[in-house]
């Protein structure tokens, strides 16, 4: 698998905590360093594979089709990708245009994940979002016209004012709109970015904890009386249509990251990444100091818990250590009796009422 960070946006939401640039003067600088990283890792890049090949950020769509296409070349004259490599491009609806669309044609992308949020426009106003919700729904409409089917969609929940009747409404159209992967994930509010500043000014308030989960009740039933598996605590897809990339983080498959502040794994031990600095990165000509940790057995233990227990197959207990299986399986039991979790067979998962306390579970399986 390999990950590419594209570090740039057109504006930053209010919510958003993750690396990224306001400056399109930087753009054509970035994709040549990102070249020479690229150049610089192809024996890890081909170890790795190109399975699955995955553009986030960030707004990769920011980059344009010809920017795109330059990224893709050159990786692909690197590295041999399978013949039914899930390619996925991250993109917000108002980049979505016919002309880039057209542009989009000569490179391999065949996934689309678009970030929505909303439809209300009071709120994508106040999250300084760019587009509309008439422009999320054209976006769609072209996408579709354009042969773009594998679409997945991004919604969020518990923002400040949104209601359980709008929230009904997002999920509702979302899902008449024939796409055949969701996610929805419950705002996060992140210490430094200007909305955590708006909550400790009072200028807006946390939506309540019930309320929240309200929202997350209703959006399993409605995923799943649409023919939808919940196959991960977010993530909800028709059948066959798991996201491939992301699936792949959960079971711990090696991947490489490419980019200022891109992860890389090896399947292992070993984590590394590149720092989050795009002037660095640059400087670098794409070839900056990697931080590099190691994984000991406590740690990979942690980490299996958390990604595992996030899917609807669960910990496969069989995969730990005697020590770890006889310490998950205790810490386990009280969830178990409370009907949180279950086990069936070696495989350890959460209950739907579980997962509405998923954090809670999970820290407890915690050494």
């Amino acid at each position: 698998m390999i990950y590419i960070h594209i570090p740039f946006c057109k504006s930053r939401c209010l919510y958003c905590d993750f690396f990224s640039s306001t400056s399109p003067a930087l753009m054509d600088v970035f994709v040549a360093s990102l070249l020479k990283e690229m150049d610089g890792r192809a024996e890890e890049l081909r170890a790795a594979r190109a399975d699955t090949v995955y553009l986030g950020g960030g707004t990769p769509s920011q980059l344009g089709a010809e920017r795109l296409r330059t990224i893709f070349d050159h990786l692909l004259a690197l590295v041999e990708t399978e013949s039914d490599a899930e390619v996925t491009l991250e993109c917000n609806p108002d980049d979505v245009t016919a002309d880039f669309l057209h542009g989009l044609r000569d490179t391999p992308v065949n996934r689309i994940s678009m970030g929505v949020q909303t439809l209300d426009d009071g709120l994508l106003r106040m999250l300084r979002r760019r587009h509309t919700a008439r422009e999320a729904r054209e976006a769609v409409a072209l996408l579709h016209g354009a042969g773009y089917t594998n679409l997945s969609l991004d919604l969020m929940y518990g923002l400040p004012g949104q209601t359980l009747e709008m929230w009904r409404h997002d999920v509702a159209a979302l899902l008449s709109w024939g796409i055949p992967h969701l996610s929805a994930y419950s705002l996060q509010w992140e210490e430094g970015t200007p909305l955590y500043i708006m909550l400790e000014r009072g200028e807006v308030e946390e939506a309540p904890e019930e309320l929240s989960l309200e929202m997350y009740r209703c959006l399993v039933a409605s995923a799943r009386e649409a023919g939808m598996e919940h196959y991960e605590i977010s993530n909800f897809a028709l059948p066959g249509r798991r996201s491939r990339h992301n699936s792949g983080y959960w079971r711990d498959v090696p991947y490489a990251g490419l980019g200022p502040g891109a992860h890389s794994y090896d399947g292992k031990y070993v984590r590394s990444s590149n720092p989050s600095d795009l002037a660095g990165y640059i400087k670098a000509a794409g070839m900056p100091v990697r931080n590099v940790e190691m994984l000991d057995v406590d740690m990979l233990y942690e980490e299996r818990v958390l990604k595992s227990l996030r899917t609807a197959e669960g910990l496969n207990l069989a995969s730990l250590s005697a020590k770890h299986r006889d310490y998950a399986l205790s810490m386990a039991m009280p969830h178990i009796m409370a009907g949180r979790m279950v086990r069936i067979g070696n495989m350890l998962r959460l209950t739907e009422e579980g997962i509405f306390v998923s954090n809670d579970v999970m820290s407890d399986m915690m050494l």
